[in-house]
C-alpha cells in the first residue's frame, strides 16, 4: 500500500474547507488520506459536529475506514476502500454531538455530490442541519447559483428543502437527488466565465422564521428601495416560515446574461430588517461595479467541479480570496488540476483551471471492488 496523501490542516485559511475538499477528492480517487492541525485557523480548532458528519458521510460513500473521527480531533486519517456507491444516504449534523447541532447541512453535501454524480447510478441524499446559516452557502444558494453553474457543466443535481434550520437548533432538512453516471458516460464541459454580461433582474425572498410578517416585508422593501434606486430591476418577496427556532434573513440572486451570482445577509438580536436588507444589496450592487463573472464565494465552490471537466475553464472573480487559493492548493496536492490565480489591477481576480489528463483525469480511475488503497502517494507536509 503507498503511502497516504499528508496535508497541512493550518495551510492558507486553516478551516473547515481543507477537509470538506480533501474528503471529496478522496472519495473521488480512492486515494488515501491524512490531514493534521484540522481547523487550526479557527478558535475552536478541531472537527466541529458538521465537519464530524462531512467525515462520516464520505466514508460512507466508499466504505472508507477512518481514524480520528470524533469531536475536537485535529488528526484524521480517511483510507476509502471501495468505489463510491449510489445509494439512499441520510445523514443528521445534530447526531454528532450531544445535545444537537445547527451545523450547515449544505457543507455536508457540497462534501458528498460530486463523488455521488460520478458513481453509475441515482442517488437520494437528505441532511439534517442548519440550512440558512452564517459562514455557509444557503439553501437558496446550493439550489438557485451552485446548482446552476453544476448543470452547466453537466452534473444532474437537483435540490429541495424540506424544513428550515436556523442557528441555534437547526433541525431543517434538504435533499439532494443526484443522477450518477459511471466514467466515460457523462460529459462535463469546461466554462469561459470571464464577463458576467449585462444584470437582468435580482430575485430572492426576504425570511422570518417564528417572527411577525412586518420583519419579512421591510426587509424585502427596504431592498428593492436600494436596487431600484441604482436601476436594477428586482422581484423580492416577503415570506414567514416555521423552524425549530427564530430566525431571519434574505437571499439574493443576481441574474446576469451569462451566469447567476448570489448574495445574502442574515438578521441577529437588535439588528433592524432594514440594515439586514442593505447588507445584501450592498453586495450585489459592489459585485456589479467590479466587472467580475462570479461572486465573492462562488470562486472558491467552483474550483473542485472544474477539476472533473474535459478542458481548462477560466472564470473572473470579485476578490481573491484565502479560500479560493486555500482549495486550489487542495485540488493541486490531488494532482486532479493545475490552477492559477491572479489578481488583475482592478483588484479582481482571474482563474485558469487545467484538469489533469482527460475528461475525469488520471487520478480518478474506475476502482474495482478488491480495490485497498493507492499505489502509489503524494507528500505534502
Amino acid at each position: 500500500m503507498g503511502q497516504p496523501l499528508e496535508l497541512d490542516g493550518s495551510y492558507g485559511e486553516g478551516g473547515g474547507q481543507i477537509l470538506r475538499t480533501a474528503l471529496t477528492a478522496a472519495a473521488l480517487t480512492g486515494r488515501s488520506l491524512e490531514i493534521h492541525s484540522i481547523r487550526a485557523g479557527r478558535p475552536k480548532p478541531g472537527l466541529a459536529a458538521q465537519h464530524l458528519t462531512a467525515v462520516r458521510a464520505a466514508g460512507a460513500l466508499c466504505q472508507a475506514v477512518i481514524e480520528g473521527d470524533s469531536l475536537g480531533s485535529q488528526r484524521l486519517r480517511f483510507a476509502p476502500q471501495a468505489p463510491v456507491r449510489p445509494g439512499n444516504y441520510r445523514f443528521d449534523v445534530a447526531a454528532a454531538r450531544e445535545g444537537g447541532s445547527a451545523g450547515a447541512a449544505s457543507l455536508v453535501l457540497q462534501t458528498v455530490v460530486l463523488p455521488l454524480a460520478l458513481a453509475d447510478g441515482t442517488s437520494d441524499v437528505t441532511v439534517r442541519g442548519g440550512t440558512h446559516m452564517a459562514w455557509s452557502p444557503s439553501f437558496d444558494y446550493l439550489s438557485e447559483v451552485w446548482g446552476a453553474v453544476l448543470a452547466r457543466l453537466g452534473f444532474a443535481i437537483g435540490f429541495e428543502l424540506h424544513a428550515f434550520g436556523w442557528y441555534p437548533v437547526g433541525q431543517g432538512e434538504i435533499r439532494a437527488t443526484i443522477a450518477g453516471a459511471a466514467p466515460g458516460r457523462r460529459r462535463l464541459h469546461p466554462v469561459d466565465l470571464l464577463e458576467p454580461g449585462p444584470l437582468v433582474r435580482v430575485t430572492g425572498r426576504a425570511l422570518a422564521a417564528n417572527l411577525p410578517a412586518h420583519i419579512s416585508q421591510r426587509m424585502a422593501d427596504r431592498a428593492r428601495a436600494l436596487l431600484t434606486e441604482q436601476g436594477v430591476e428586482s422581484h423580492i418577496r416577503p415570506e414567514r416560515v416555521r423552524a425549530a427556532c427564530p430566525g431571519a434573513g434574505i437571499f439574493l440572486t443576481a441574474e446576469y446574461a451569462n451566469l447567476r451570482c448570489g448574495f445574502s445577509a442574515l438578521g441577529a438580536v437588535g439588528k433592524p430588517a432594514e440594515a439586514v436588507a442593505e447588507e445584501a444589496a450592498q453586495a450585489v450592487l459592489r459585485h456589479r461595479a467590479s466587472g467580475a463573472a462570479l461572486d465573492l464565494h462562488l470562486g472558491d465552490q467552483l474550483l473542485l467541479p472544474l477539476a472533473l471537466t474535459e478542458g481548462p475553464s477560466r472564470f473572473t472573480v470579485e476578490q481573491v480570496t484565502l479560500h479560493l487559493e486555500t482549495n486550489a492548493w487542495v485540488i493541486e496536492s490531488f494532482e486532479l488540476a493545475r490552477i492559477r490565480i491572479e489578481t488583475e489591477a482592478s483588484g479582481i481576480g482571474r482563474v485558469t483551471v487545467s484538469p489533469v489528463g482527460t475528461a475525469r483525469g488520471p487520478a480518478l480511475r474506475p476502482l474495482t471492488e478488491t480495490y485497498r488503497g493507492p499505489q502509489s502517494g503524494l507528500r505534502n507536509g
